[in-house]
Formats: structure tokens, C-alpha cells, sequence
């Protein structure tokens, strides 16, 4: 992801996710069209997911496809970052599933 972020001029501030569904935060240009750059993320990622062959993987595909054909994108202006970070990181935190239920 880092990677694909870096080829846009993006870095890719954190990541982590849950399950079914994965949560980045990347800092972009401007110049960059967000659903070109969410179709390269999930394009090479589900390439580089399919060749290393995952057994797990395959019961949670969306019919023959790694990922849903949707996307959620969030702007946080001028949120402090490290706040940003911390969420995102903490999303798999089995305190916060608790709280969710």
C-alpha cells in the first residue's frame, strides 16, 4: 500500500483495519483523482493477496472479486494527525468491539 501511495505522490500515514474491510490514511496532492488511486490500492492488493494464495481469503471474496466495488472516504482538514493515527491503528483494539455491541 505504501508503495502504491508513494507511485501518487501520497504517503500512507497508517493502516489497519478489521475483518472485511481495511482503514488507510494517506496524505495526497490535490492533483491526485482519490478513485483512481483507491482502484490502484485495491487492484494491486488484491493481485499480490491472490498470487501468495491465501486459502482464508477466498471465503470472503465479493463473488470473484477481492474487494467490493465501494469505497468510504473520509477529508480530516486540520485534524491533529497523531489523533488520526491512533484511531485508525486501534481499529482491530478488542476494548473498542465491546463498546461497538
Amino acid at each position: 500500500m505504501a508503495k502504491i501511495c508513494a507511485d501518487f505522490g501520497a504517503t500512507l500515514e497508517a493502516f489497519d483495519g478489521e475483518d472485511d474491510h481495511v482503514h488507510l490514511l494517506v496524505c495526497y496532492p490535490p492533483k491526485v483523482a482519490l478513485s483512481t488511486l483507491v482502484n490502484s490500492l485495491k487492484g494491486a492488493s488484491s493481485r499480490l493477496i491472490r498470487k501468495e494464495k491465501f486459502p482464508e481469503v477466498t471465503c470472503h471474496l465479493w463473488g470473484d472479486h477481492f474487494w467490493s466495488p465501494s469505497y468510504c472516504v473520509v477529508s480530516c482538514g486540520d485534524a491533529p494527525l497523531d489523533i488520526i493515527k491512533q484511531y485508525v491503528e486501534q481499529q482491530r483494539a478488542p476494548d473498542r468491539r465491546k463498546r461497538s455491541r
